[in-house]
């Protein structure tokens, strides 16, 4: 697991970038984004916790399921919103 301190940094420089990138499409666009993105994260966290506590560690294919379910669940929350 990184560092907390730089990864709360990193989480909050791409939330300011995609909010930033979807303010030309309104408002409420950016905060769909955001709210997508934080979803998107939540989601993540979730199964990176679960992996660890079931598995012992991470793997390369927990990672590529980590970015799957960040990226469907972006799409979805995009997608509802």
């Amino acid at each position: 697991m990184p560092p907390p301190r730089p990864a709360a940094v990193v989480t909050a420089l791409t939330l300011a970038a995609a909010t930033a990138a979807a303010l030309p499409l309104g408002l409420p666009a950016a905060a769909r984004t955001a709210l997508a993105l934080c979803a998107a994260l939540s989601a993540a966290q979730l199964l990176l916790r679960r992996c660890v506590r079931r598995f012992g560690g991470v793997t390369g294919d927990v990672f590529g399921a980590l970015a799957e379910v960040a990226a469907t669940t972006t799409l979805v929350v995009l997608a509802l919103g």
